[in-house]
């Protein structure tokens, strides 16, 4: 019975179909799953702005050299613009900001997402 059907079905050239149907949604799927890719490293790169201004301002609130904190960001994230508030007295808070461009380059979605500027901004109490 079955391969009566599938005879039938081939006589009236409807064989490809399926192979037709695939080879128009493929690119389809290869550009979603590209584009998830894409999202999850600018993701990826979020996490690590956030992570280099948490460093950054712990160094800041131990440390009265404000290049420490600079030091410390630049050792989760190299390429981050780091800006530091002047250090303030013993509980008060400082402040620091990081921003850094993420580059969308993932072959043939990269182009069409612009290059995301990141930030994130961490305060703490300064410490002795």
């Amino acid at each position: 019975m079955i391969a009566s059907r599938g005879r039938a079905l081939r006589e009236r050239g409807e064989s490809g179909q399926a192979t037709v149907e695939f080879a128009l949604i493929l690119p389809l799927v290869i550009f979603a799953a590209l584009a998830i890719i894409q999202v999850g490293l600018v993701v990826r790169d979020h996490l690590a702005v956030v992570h280099a201004a948490r460093e950054a301002v712990r160094a800041a609130s131990v440390d009265s050299d404000p290049s420490s904190a600079v030091h410390a960001a630049h050792r989760t994230l190299p390429h981050a613009d780091v800006d530091v508030s002047p250090r303030p007295s013993v509980g008060q808070p400082i402040t620091v900001e990081v921003r850094y461009r993420a580059v969308t380059d993932v072959p043939l979605v990269g182009v069409l997402f612009p290059d995301p500027v990141l930030h994130s901004k961490a305060v703490m109490r300064v410490e002795k």
